[in-house]
């Protein structure tokens, strides 16, 4: 009896002390910021660690390969979450990636790559030359726009303060320009999108003033004209009513409470002709320098306005091109995967209409769409991007689990929810850090691709030095399958290629 009595005693107080350890545990999740997992879900969010470190070990039996998941598989989030973290970027005993599939990008090493001593710092690029107010823009990654409503308070304040250390410009989406937005200093491309929220007038259409006096700030670089985005080219944004708070209401001017679903196209615009007018219209009152941003399904029109804006003059500064499978947020699933070119497809031949008017040294490409590693990247800059914007990479970077929660408002990791309990583990002040740590270690990475393939910076890539898995397996070079009359395209030309790099670089 002693024993038994000595053994409960030891029971209840081994139960005690276990649940004094989860109450310690409970409040240190709660504290903490690093993790907004475990501070939304204390205690039990450790169970994610543990699964995710024994599915290492499981995963060959019970869970996808590293490279089977979409949107985006384990090791594309992984890489981003390590470069978020300055952690480790080596990997041992060889690569997981099959290299053999078709539409791998494989970069041409040269047998006499670039030197320490001649690498080159990746010039900034002058956008809108002609405007009053030009913008030199110093990185060629930045971050794509997501609106404030579709992302919360907390997820644009990390953005805002990382794209100013990161030295990158941060999109603002349609959803109109937030407090959240200027907090951090960093350079903002303001995004117009149809319905033109915080540019709006009662009607809904464009209110000159407020236009003028969102121009008027300093830390707003570029305005941009949403004609379609990767999602759903073809519809308007959709914000579920549970995301139209007050606040939201009144930076976009709608009513609060309810579905905000933008036009499906700008009603004024409805041809080439009134295109380029409003594109006149808007640099005429902003001064600043006036792009585009759609996907290419049909592209006819695109070659036609590129004609158009080289005969009379004038037109878009920049062309950003999102691509058929974009999407951040909400949109119709026959959208979302069926409608519009993938970058892939659509980002040589955006280059190459431009670059058939002769326009391709005044309007740079600004490429977008599920480009979020190092290689994605240097593929672009490769097939004639001049920039490349990411918006899922940067939402890694913030801690997204891609739970696919994003067109809810239950996003667990508080990135994509209002719910003030959930915001809570994002952490503005920790998740700056890593979207700059992101930002920058992508660029170290690219750099390090580029300087590969013989070139002292990624500006120099070219399309000779990508190859393209084909079929049957063999790869083809870029410049192969898609070839330009450009030397500097299909040979490497350095003379001729810094003849092309010199307006950048004097800029």
């Amino acid at each position: 009896m002693q024993a038994l009595n000595a053994l409960s005693t030891l029971f209840v107080f081994a139960l005690g002390l276990v649940f004094l350890l989860l109450v310690l545990l409970f409040a240190l999740d709660r504290r903490q910021t690093r993790d907004a997992i475990l501070r939304n879900y204390p205690v039990i969010g450790h169970l994610r660690h543990i699964f995710s470190g024994l599915g290492e070990f499981f995963r060959q039996y019970f869970f996808a390969m590293d490279r089977d998941e979409l949107p985006f598989n384990r090791a594309e989030r992984n890489w981003v979450e390590n470069a978020s973290r300055n952690g480790e970027s080596t990997v041992a005993f060889g690569s997981t990636k099959y290299i053999r599939e078709t539409g791998t990008p494989i970069f041409v090493n040269c047998p006499y790559p670039t030197l320490e001593e001649h690498i080159e710092a990746t010039p900034p690029f002058l956008i809108g030359p002609d405007s009053p107010n030009p913008y030199l823009a110093p990185s060629f990654f930045n971050i794509s726009g997501m609106s404030f409503g579709a992302i919360s308070a907390p997820a644009v304040r990390a953005l805002s303060n990382g794209a100013r250390m990161a030295g990158c410009w941060l999109n603002t989406g349609e959803g109109g320009l937030s407090p959240y937005h200027l907090e951090g200093g960093a350079d903002i491309v303001f995004q117009m999108g149809t319905a033109k929220y915080g540019v709006r007038d009662a009607n809904g259409g464009l209110s000159e003033d407020r236009l003028r006096e969102l121009a008027a700030l300093a830390q707003v670089k570029m305005i941009e004209i949403k004609l379609s985005q990767g999602a759903k080219p073809g519809k308007g944004g959709i914000l579920p009513a549970i995301k139209v708070t007050p606040e939201i209401a009144a930076i976009r001017g709608i009513p609060a409470g309810q579905d905000s679903n933008s036009p499906n196209r700008h009603p004024e615009i409805d041809s080439n002709e009134d295109l380029l007018a409003f594109i006149d219209r808007v640099k005429a009152i902003t001064g600043k320098p006036v792009g585009i941003k759609a996907v290419l399904g049909a592209y006819g029109w695109f070659d036609d306005l590129i004609s158009v804006a080289r005969e009379r003059g004038g037109g878009p500064d920049f062309f950003t091109l999102d691509s058929g499978d974009g999407g951040t947020g909400a949109a119709p699933m026959a959208l979302m995967d069926n409608v519009g070119l993938p970058i892939r497809e659509s980002l040589p031949l955006a280059r190459d209409i431009i670059k058939k008017h002769g326009l391709d040294g005044r309007i740079p490409i600004i490429a977008s769409g599920k480009l979020i590693t190092p290689a994605d990247v240097a593929w672009a800059l490769c097939a004639g991007a001049t920039f490349v914007n990411s918006a899922r990479g940067f939402m890694f970077s913030l801690g997204c689990i891609q739970s696919l929660k994003c067109n809810k408002n239950t996003c667990p990791t508080g990135i994509t929810t209002h719910d003030r309990r959930l915001q809570k583990g994002l952490d503005p002040t920790d998740k700056a850090v890593r979207v700059a740590s992101y930002c920058r270690n992508l660029r170290h990475d690219v750099e390090v691709i580029a300087h590969s393939c013989g070139v002292p910076h990624p500006r120099r890539l070219r399309r000779f030095h990508v190859r393209i898995v084909g079929q049957n397996g063999v790869s083809r070079p870029l410049n192969d399958l898609y070839p330009t009359d450009d030397p500097a395209d299909a040979h490497a030309s350095a003379t001729l290629d810094r003849m092309r790099m010199a307006p950048a670089l004097t800029a």
